[in-house]
């Protein structure tokens, strides 16, 4: 998938409120007490949709439809489209916004922890129990692959972890990375990839980690342990179990 400059800058103004039509200002004090609920309006309405986008591409990935966007945000579709002119914006700032988060956490754990395997567990429990998994754009994980693993024949088709909601329950499976952002210009992606990188190399330079264990794995673990379940109590007991087991499979052992 590519998203043209033209419509990723459109969307920025768009989404920033530069694209709002707000009247002209003028000398007197009407023109300024009109405009400012158009924009407090404007912002609510954004926030709405940023909000229903982070809870429908969790649960159903980034596939779903504009459609379940707008009923999720109670606004109109068109509402949806004025503040972001084609999906492939919204869900690159929805894609934005989770790695610029796991990034943070990854700095928190790397720069508030000593040791390194509680600086590496506890970035993955964080990550976890903020829900990143559902939402963490898959061309990181087929970039971390890539860089990481050679051999591979060529023209098969990239295949990533990624949530999708089924009648009568949650479920996890592979599916190609259909509707997923595009890595092109992606420095937030690098930046993730990096910080991450560093505690994985720190852990396993303190013999905690198991030497096959690579970055792309660790960002496995985020995606795979944080299922999309109907009941929040289920879904926090499950993540935090399979967490767990996850954390035991990375750590090395002795000889």
């Amino acid at each position: 998938m590519h998203i043209q400059d033209s419509h990723w800058s459109s969307a920025s103004a768009l989404a920033t409120g530069g694209g709002t039509p707000i009247a002209a200002a003028g000398n007197g004090r009407g023109d300024s007490a009109r405009s400012t609920p158009l924009r407090v309006d404007a912002q609510r309405n954004l926030e709405h949709v940023l909000r229903a986008a982070r809870e429908v591409f969790g649960e159903l990935g980034y596939g779903a439809p504009m459609e379940d966007v707008a009923r999720r945000a109670r606004v109109g579709v068109g509402t949806v489209y004025r503040r972001f002119p084609s999906k492939d914006v919204l869900v690159r700032r929805i894609a934005e916004e989770e790695t610029s988060r796991l990034t943070d956490q990854a700095r928190a754990a790397l720069g508030q922890e000593d040791e390194p395997w509680s600086a590496l567990s506890r970035f993955l429990r964080t990550s976890v129990a903020s829900g990143a998994g559902r939402l963490l754009p898959p061309h990181i994980l087929r970039v971390g692959v890539a860089e990481e693993q050679t051999g591979s024949a060529a023209g098969d088709e990239a295949r990533v972890p990624q949530q999708r909601s089924q009648p009568g329950g949650g479920e996890l499976r592979l599916v190609p990375d259909q509707g997923a952002p595009a890595p092109q210009d992606d420095a937030g992606a690098a930046a993730l990839l990096e910080v991450v990188g560093q505690l994985v190399e720190r852990a396993r330079a303190a013999g905690e980690l198991r030497t096959d264990v690579s970055v792309a794995d660790v960002l496995l673990v985020i995606a795979t342990a944080a299922p999309s379940l109907p009941d929040a109590a289920q879904q926090a007991a499950a993540s935090a179990r399979l967490l767990d087991i996850l954390l035991e499979g990375l750590r090395s052992r002795p000889a």
